[in-house]
């Protein structure tokens, strides 16, 4: 299998390299950068391209790497030991009748090879981060409670993402391909929208780039990025709005969300954008 982008997705040759690679080698690609620069949305690029189903683990600051895998669900469990399962099919004496698999524990039960992405990786503790690691570089777990094994049936493409808010562990990174994706320049912006609107009118396209990295190097809290951007341009192609006319940003919340940054720009000096 190799990955070549996709028509919504523009993949420039040095991380279609190192995707492709990761591929081969049966290695996670750790993916870095700040948001919105598509790093979440390459794993479901990959898995829609090559017809390879997605399993997502949004990583958050109170997981543990066993809930990842599964849990027991021990509350279903007493339930039916009280008043009995009905005709669930259940058994309280079948412990795998209350488990409940997690992300990790569903793609490596799957009957074919799974993209696994690990989302904001980073929000965890670097503990996590290592169980996670080690658990993925053996492509096992085992059931504690009953002492079982579960072994991939598939190695999964494992995709892990990082806002770098917070440092990532030595043994994280070591086993790891890595890779910096870099906010894209004016050039590569324009191959982005034109993958999602190639009939956008020129005119509008420039002048919206001009206003877009215009907004990205005042220094707002939370500057503009690829999404905002194609977000800001549907919504100027919905309304039919020219580039010529407002002397105002319309929707200018679609670029900037915060409030501050908002009431930043409105208290800011008169603007003088080309063409707004």
């Amino acid at each position: 299998m190799e990955f070549q982008g996709s028509d919504k997705y523009y993949l420039n040759p040095e991380l279609q390299s190192i995707v492709n690679m990761a591929l081969q080698m049966d290695k996670p690609l750790l993916l870095t950068g700040e948001p919105g620069t598509g790093k979440t949305q390459l794993a479901f690029e990959i898995s829609r391209s090559l017809g390879m189903p997605l399993e997502i683990l949004r990583a958050k600051s109170t997981i543990k790497g066993e809930e990842a895998c599964y849990v027991q669900d021990t509350v279903l469990r007493l339930n039916d030991a009280r008043f009995g399962s009905g005709e669930t099919g259940r058994t309280v004496d079948n412990f795998f009748d209350y488990i409940v698999w997690g992300p990790i524990g569903r793609a490596f039960r799957s009957e074919q090879q799974v993209v696994l992405l690990l989302d904001e990786i980073d929000k965890t503790e670097s503990d996590v981060q290592d169980n996670l690691l080690d658990v993925l570089d053996e492509k096992q777990f085992t059931i504690r409670e009953v002492n079982e094994v579960v072994q991939a049936r598939h190695n999964p493409l494992i995709i892990v993402t990082s806002n770098a808010k917070r440092e990532l562990s030595d043994p994280f990174l070591r086993r790891c391909f890595c890779h910096h994706i870099a906010f894209p320049d004016r050039e590569e912006m324009i191959k982005i929208i034109k993958l999602h609107y190639p009939q956008l009118d020129q005119d509008l396209m420039d002048t919206a780039l001009n206003v877009f990295y215009e907004l990205r190097a005042r220094g707002f809290e939370k500057a503009p990025a690829t999404s905002e951007l194609l977000d800001w341009l549907q919504a100027l192609q919905n309304a039919g709005v020219s580039p010529k006319v407002p002397d105002q940003i319309p929707f200018l919340g679609a670029l900037l969300k915060r409030t501050e940054d908002i009431l930043s720009y409105r208290r800011g000096p008169q603007r003088k954008q080309r063409g707004w």
